[in-house]
């Protein structure tokens, strides 16, 4: 009775790399958000991440403590729910639980009638998301494409949504 791929499947972990390679990965990281930091942030952020404790250089660029990055890893949420329509969708995302879902943004698909390449539509990310709904080994849903029908960013980015949550009741990722 116990599917080969299920919701919170308990999960081994890839270790490509050993412990010094990752103490050294860690340590450019810690050393590059406090030291380059990243430029172009809207002023929303700004305010955000100096209330916070970052500094906002002369020049522009965001910069973290190294202090305040390791604080923030330490209290970040170790568990949490992402919640489907239905609750029977709903993930607890911890430990080593795996969970498997879409994503993307593809701008063409292949017409398998036509046998051609096409710009994505509304509607086959409404037709994606419906295929998700059926498949119990895809937990979640991102669009894996772009509508290209439709042109002015907003109404894509609602419509997007809508057509996400129009058929599938399980977890919906998206952004703005």
């Amino acid at each position: 009775d116990i599917r080969p791929v299920r919701p919170g499947l308990e999960g081994g972990r890839y270790k490509p790399l050993g412990q010094d390679d990752l103490t050294r990965i860690h340590e450019a990281v810690l050393t590059l958000l406090e030291t380059v930091g990243f430029a172009n942030a809207i002023p929303s952020c700004i305010e955000a991440l100096t209330r916070a404790g970052a500094s906002h250089g002369a020049d522009g660029r965001i910069r973290f403590p190294r202090e305040l990055v390791l604080s923030t890893i330490r209290s970040a949420a170790r568990n949490f729910t992402l919640h489907g329509q239905h609750p029977r969708h709903d993930m607890q995302v911890q430990g080593t639980r795996v969970h498997y879902g879409t994503a993307g943004a593809a701008v063409h698909l292949v017409d398998a009638e036509r046998r051609e390449y096409r710009e994505s539509l509304l509607q086959d990310i409404y037709d994606a998301a419906r295929l998700v709904e059926g498949l119990d080994n895809i937990h979640f849903f991102q669009r894996p494409m772009v509508a290209r029908d439709i042109a002015d960013p907003l109404e894509l980015d609602f419509n997007t949504l809508y057509a996400c949550v129009s058929g599938t009741s399980k977890h919906v990722g998206t952004s703005f």
